[in-house]
């Protein structure tokens, strides 16, 4: 596979900024998906978990594979509430670019800041998508003027809405200076292209004029262009895409997911903003003298890959797998660097959510979930043909304890069995079992983290 058409993307937000319907809606126009799911309804790809569809939130990142004109799509929809920080966390460190969601309405929020924080220190590359704006109250400026200064972020339109509230019906390209009109016919499939005229002409040519000069101000290249009077589509997007790869460019564009609006406009920023995993500087870790080291992103060298989510099913650990360098077979044999351990690949998987397609390879830039590796823990470096750790995924110390008492000494041991699974799927949740006073406790982020916890243990044993 070519690696320069591959993306690695992350959907983050603060909760009910509309990641999983936004996600839902790419997955229908990259004809992934034949109808859309929605998230009040509970019947969302993303959100598979019974606790996520009862509650109408994500619980648990979410991997699916997509798509769009010649390019393919790896998307992480990843939890928007605070407790579930970590899902978010160990997902960025994986990802080579993001798109930032952002309610029209509500603005920037404070998990907007905390994910928006996280993704910077991981130096991610992003989009923003402004949500919503079909709601009433909708205000596409101030949103993007919260982007600047509350995130920090060079934010600037590349799509600005046309009407808000009741009055949104599409959105203005303004690379191509061409009205986009979504039809309700076919839920917004068919997209259809009109000159812009009377106050919509201006109000193009302004923000036009205004992403252009933008850009000119953060790329050398484009700036004699633009002064020589000589710019072209081409000359746009190519420099758009070296000011986002260096960060010193935000492009946001407009829409509404629930609305079907300006959904296909945020695909193709995706694939011509949003870096490949050729782009990125080669990943550093420590060899075995504690020295740093370059990994190069190349098939042909040797295999180094990073667990960044352990899932336990039926008894079976899967891990889910970044792969940095080389490649890997069903049946090799693995290192785990962290702990010394060789391990053997029993099935590799290309995720769908909660659906699986079983492959009999992973190559440098893909994310996939291995069988098999029985000692994988989150944030531990596989390795063939090298001794090289890659920087472990930070973890957080709970802040909610919770006591739970089982009715009789056989459930005291199936609690301490479930509780031993969950604890290995999430660094953020401890358990204690105290010798003296025989209680056993349990240790999250917060009161929906340990809700949650409760209701699997008594859903699923």
């Amino acid at each position: 596979m070519d690696q320069s058409k591959l993306r690695n993307i992350g959907i983050i937000a603060h909760i009910d900024a509309g990641k999983t319907t936004l996600t839902e809606r790419i997955l229908f126009y990259t004809r992934k998906i034949h109808r859309m799911g929605e998230v009040h309804e509970g019947t969302a790809t993303m959100d598979f978990m019974p606790e996520e569809q009862e509650r109408g939130i994500t619980i648990t990142s979410a991997c699916t594979t997509c798509h769009w004109k010649d390019r393919v799509i790896n998307i992480i929809d990843t939890p928007g509430h605070v407790d579930f920080t970590i899902e978010v966390e160990r997902c960025l460190r994986v990802l080579d670019g993001a798109v930032g969601v952002f309610c029209a309405v509500a603005g920037v929020e404070p998990q907007s800041e905390t994910v928006w924080r996280q993704s910077e220190q991981f130096g991610v590359p992003k989009l923003a998508f402004v949500n919503k704006m079909d709601r009433p109250g909708a205000d596409f400026d101030r949103t993007v003027q919260a982007i600047r200064t509350r995130l920090g972020a060079n934010a600037v339109p590349v799509t600005i809405p046309v009407g808000s509230g009741a009055d949104f019906s599409g959105v203005i390209d303004l690379i191509r200076a061409k009205v986009l009109s979504f039809s309700e016919d076919d839920e917004g499939m068919t997209v259809s292209e009109s000159a812009p005229e009377g106050d919509l002409k201006e109000a193009c040519s302004k923000a036009r004029d205004h992403m252009l000069e933008s850009l000119a101000d953060v790329d050398d290249v484009f700036m004699e262009k633009y002064l020589e009077g000589s710019v072209t589509e081409d000359d746009i997007r190519s420099a758009m895409r070296r000011a986002v790869l260096a960060r010193t460019f935000t492009p946001v564009l407009a829409g509404s997911a629930l609305g079907n609006k300006g959904v296909q406009p945020l695909l193709d920023a995706i694939c011509d903003f949003l870096p490949s995993p050729c782009d990125l500087p080669p990943v550093k870790g420590l060899d075995a003298k504690g020295e740093s080291v370059s990994v190069p992103l190349t098939e042909d060298g040797p295999f180094v890959g990073l667990v960044f989510k352990v899932v336990m099913e039926d008894g079976r650990k899967t891990a889910f797998l970044r792969v940095y360098s080389g490649r890997f077979d069903e049946g090799d044999s693995l290192t785990n660097v962290n702990r010394g351990k060789d391990d053997r690949v029993g099935r590799i998987y290309r995720l769908d959510a909660d659906h699986r397609e079983q492959l009999k390879s992973a190559s440098a830039g893909d994310i996939v979930a291995v069988v098999g590796l029985r000692s994988a823990h989150t944030g531990e470096t596989y390795a063939k043909g090298i001794d090289v750790r890659l920087e472990a995924i930070e973890s957080y110390a709970p802040v909610i304890t919770l006591a739970l008492e089982p009715r009789n000494a056989d459930e005291g041991k199936v609690l301490d069995e479930a509780l031993a699974r969950y604890t290995e799927e999430d660094p953020t949740l401890l358990s204690h079992f105290d010798e003296e006073t025989g209680m056993r406790t349990i240790s999250g982020m917060g009161e929906l983290h340990l809700e949650i916890i409760v209701d699997r243990l008594l859903r699923e044993f």
